[in-house]
């Protein structure tokens, strides 16, 4: 299914691994740019503004061909516009496979077409379903999973993730009131599973080609676990779908479960991540503790803003010292050392090294002489000599 040649995929493991390498001190800037000399690699941009300037060029180029196209069927007039996304969303595919072929891979022109390709299929079937908001996230969902599996793309799996979210709205929108009532409890144990899912397929990898793409499922199941029943969400979502009011002295219902929820998620996201030593986790449990302060604070301001600024800076301060006078000795675990290789794959790490043998590179660090300096002696004697 993947369209790219599993050769260069593993080359590309092995590339990335180099730099991070790299990036560790294990091997020098010589090495790196040889390794990916020696193997043939993707098109790609590492620097995300000179991307983004490649995906803006991909757009121009995608828009000039459709509107190419336009003036031809213009003529058709009303039969064209009922089929017109359909050609642009063909130009998408065809474009993302004729760029996949040439090994473009996370370049920024390849974006152009594969997110193109998307939203046209989400125009189109627009236009032949009058809106029907169901069937459009549906078929969105479609196209963006096809694209992550065939082109690995990312941001097709971000936008599959809430294609698949938008259509269980609009699913229980279906139901009326009791459907809107219950969307909370259903988005939460949506992400229960979707979370478990992805989870489980991460597990089950013999490949990595999909890896990053389950890991951001998987940390948008987190997001969304949160979300689902974080109080500010769920109240200022009753008033505008039930067009309920919240007066003063009253609440909306279950308030004492959501401000429970609001705290208590973010918190056992920290302790978890904090065993697993799991970092995405532990930058959500992170921001998750942060809108659920505003949200209380958004509702309840306690404090004039200036004295809850400065109090939650000390707190912050304090925790941020004791931690690093905690940590910053430890050598294993969690600790305050700055990390040398940002993740631990060891197998692709050593598959790196494997390559780097394999062509004869050596490392270039000079060990430290010992202190201890040893006399003469022949053989293998720890220094002695012959005399007395």
């Amino acid at each position: 299914m993947i369209v790219y040649d599993k050769k260069i995929l593993d080359n590309q493991i092995l590339v990335d691994e180099a730099d991070t390498l790299f990036k560790g001190g294990f091997i020098s800037k010589e090495q790196k740019k040889f390794i990916k000399k020696e193997l043939l690699a993707f098109r790609s941009q590492d620097n995300i503004l000179v991307r983004i300037g490649f995906f803006l060029l991909g757009s121009m180029l995608y828009s000039s061909i459709c509107g190419a196209i336009s003036i031809v069927g213009m003529n058709a007039e009303n039969a064209y516009f009922q089929i017109c996304c359909y050609i642009f969303a063909a130009v998408g595919f065809v474009g993302s496979e004729l760029l996949a072929k040439q090994n473009f891979h996370n370049h920024g022109l390849d974006d152009a077409f594969i997110l193109g390709a998307i939203l046209n299929i989400g125009f189109a079937i627009g236009i032949t379903t009058d809106g029907y908001e169901s069937v459009i996230a549906l078929f969105m969902a479609a196209a963006s999973i096809f694209m992550f599996i065939r082109y690995l793309h990312l941001l097709s799996m971000l936008v599959f993730c809430l294609a698949v979210t938008a259509f269980l709205f609009f699913q229980m929108f279906e139901f009326g009131d009791i459907g809107r009532a219950i969307l909370p409890f259903t988005a939460m144990i949506f992400a229960v599973i979707f979370y478990f899912v992805t989870k489980k397929l991460i597990n089950q990898l013999i490949k990595s080609y999909y890896y990053n793409g389950l890991l951001l499922a998987n940390s948008f199941c987190l997001i969304l676990f949160y979300l689902s029943c974080n109080y500010m969400v769920v109240r200022e979502l009753s008033e505008e779908l039930l067009g309920t009011e919240v007066k003063p002295g009253t609440d909306i219902p279950f308030a004492f479960f959501f401000y429970a929820f609001t705290f208590v998620i973010p918190t056992m996201y920290l302790i978890q991540a904090l065993r697993t030593k799991d970092r995405i986790m532990l930058w959500i449990s992170f921001l998750g503790i942060g809108f659920s302060i505003y949200t209380i604070r958004f509702y309840y301001a306690v404090l004039p803003i200036e004295a809850a600024l400065t109090l939650g800076g000390l707190i912050l301060f304090a925790i941020a010292y004791f931690s690093i006078r905690k940590l910053k000795e430890k050598e294993s675990g969690l600790t305050f050392k700055p990390d040398r290789i940002n993740h631990s794959d060891a197998i692709l790490n050593a598959e790196a090294l494997v390559v780097a043998s394999t062509f004869g590179m050596k490392p270039e660090v000079k060990p430290q002489d010992s202190p201890m300096e040893f006399g003469g002696g022949g053989f293998s004697g720890g220094g002695s000599g012959e005399s007395f």
